[in-house]
């Protein structure tokens, strides 16, 4: 098993064109300020293709290579439709590479919780990467309504991954 420590990046919104939405950027970014502070970090950046199209893992995974992340150091995971599936499959690759060392969840800061609390129920070594600084909206309905999507999804994917874990499938 290695120790390396690795950082999963969440998904966010791909523009038209295969834009990356600032969100995306922001927590690419997190994940890159948090990288250079370990020793030799695996980015394992998550997420499929949304409503346009190339998948969001695609280009985050673009993005780290372009700010000079070498290729073995990126692990990119596409198939992630949610949070939760992002997750399973992540925590799926790195046991498959035998991975046995901490795990950071990079996302925006509403988001942070329920990623790091799912990828311990994975059964991960799990911790937060400071977060993108500032909210991820300027405007105050979304950031309400996607802390409440939060609240109501927290207990609902902690509850799926108990009975995965039941069944033997996590």
């Amino acid at each position: 098993m290695t120790a390396r420590p690795a950082i999963i990046i969440y998904g966010a919104a791909v523009r038209p064109g295969g834009v990356p939405s600032g969100a995306l950027r922001r927590r690419v970014e997190a994940a890159l300020r948090l990288g250079a502070t370990l020793d030799a970090p695996l980015y394992v950046p998550t997420g499929g293709v949304g409503r346009h199209p190339p998948a969001e893992a695609e280009v985050m995974a673009g993005m780290l290579r372009e700010r000079g992340v070498a290729g073995h150091q990126v692990l990119v995971e596409p198939t992630g439709r949610n949070t939760l599936r992002s997750t399973l499959a992540c925590a799926r690759l790195l046991r498959e590479r035998g991975h046995g060392g901490p795990v950071y969840a990079a996302t925006s800061a509403y988001h942070l919780p329920r990623a790091v609390l799912l990828l311990r129920l994975a059964g991960l070594d799990a911790r937060p990467c400071p977060p993108p600084p500032g909210p991820a909206s300027a405007r105050f309905l979304p950031r309400w309504r996607w802390r409440l999507r939060e609240a109501a999804a927290l207990p609902v994917d902690a509850a799926w991954i108990g009975v995965l874990r039941l069944l033997g499938r996590v």
